[in-house]
């Protein structure tokens, strides 16, 4: 099935999950919507066409609504598909403001990633982040059986990230864990921007995690950076070999660096076995050729 009958299969249970009520139809739309550029979200052919009719009265919007005291539209979001943490996104908007990005639990799984953020969130919230802006969670709970996470908006600008402003962002994530080096978790470039004041604009927090070994951040970055030009086995050992300069800002040796890289490509290995994706193919084919390599060269 391709990518775009499996987002349109999507849509359809999606609508009929979050807009179940009787009442008025009223017009809402799919991103990409008009007030997005092109450049952003480019058109496809199954944004052509009559707005998509749903419910208000009952629906997701009608409690929205409760939660912020105020009428809320609502902009529905379509994931790209056989996404292992694939789920509802919507934008609330009230008088032509952007007032939250709301995620929405509709599996076992959506709803312990949506948990997790939240969690997150509420633990990077009380801390002094000099560097990183993360979101705040403005409100988290259930409706109709499904997790409910509100966040705010981060004054989002695309623009090349530093590296210096990267190096710092992922040293004060790192200090997060206090004792024990935190990571975000999905520290991939599409989940960044440069903000206001030197600032580094974070969010996806669903994969936060302490106890880690120092430097997976930077691991992860670059090995998705990779992933754009290279295929997943030449991604896989340019992140090993590429780990003795990208760790040595963080003081970490040679030998520590490689085997720290080694650890990060097994650590995603076991995140996609857990998750029942395998969107870099199986282990033994991306994976196993670093290890082995690496192996050589000891």
């Amino acid at each position: 099935m391709s990518d775009a009958a499996v987002r349109l299969g999507y849509l359809a249970e999606t609508v009929r999950l979050l807009y179940p009520g009787p009442g008025s139809p009223r017009p809402y739309t799919v991103l990409p919507h008009a007030a997005v550029p092109r450049r952003l979200a480019p058109r496809r052919w199954w944004h052509l066409g009559s707005r998509v009719q749903v419910p208000v009265e009952g629906s997701i919007a009608a409690h929205l609504s409760e939660v912020f005291g105020r009428p809320v539209e609502t902009v529905l979001h379509v994931r790209p598909a056989r996404r292992a943490n694939r789920k509802p996104i919507l934008e609330a908007r009230a008088d032509g403001r952007r007032l939250a990005f709301v995620k929405i639990g509709d599996t076992d799984r959506a709803r312990r990633l949506v948990a997790a953020e939240a969690a997150a969130l509420r633990r990077l919230a009380v801390l002094p982040l000099r560097t990183v802006t993360v979101p705040e969670v403005l409100h988290h709970g259930d409706w109709r059986g499904l997790s409910v996470l509100a966040l705010s908006p981060l004054p989002v600008r695309r623009g090349r990230v530093p590296a210096p402003l990267l190096l710092e962002a992922v040293k004060e994530i790192a200090a997060t864990g206090a004792n024990r080096p935190a990571w975000h978790g999905d520290l991939a470039p599409w989940n960044l921007c440069r903000g206001p004041g030197g600032r580094l604009l974070v969010w996806d927090w669903e994969r936060y995690e302490t106890g880690v070994p120092l430097g997976f951040d930077l691991l992860h970055h670059f090995f998705h950076r990779a992933l754009r030009g290279m295929r997943p086995p030449v991604a896989a050992r340019a992140c090993v070999a590429q780990s003795v300069r990208l760790l040595a800002p963080l003081g970490l040796s040679a030998a520590t660096a490689r085997q720290t890289a080694l650890r990060y490509l097994i650590a995603l290995a076991d995140r996609h076995a857990a998750d029942g994706h395998t969107p870099l193919g199986p282990p033994q084919s991306w994976l196993n050729p670093a290890v082995d390599h690496e192996e050589l060269l000891s």
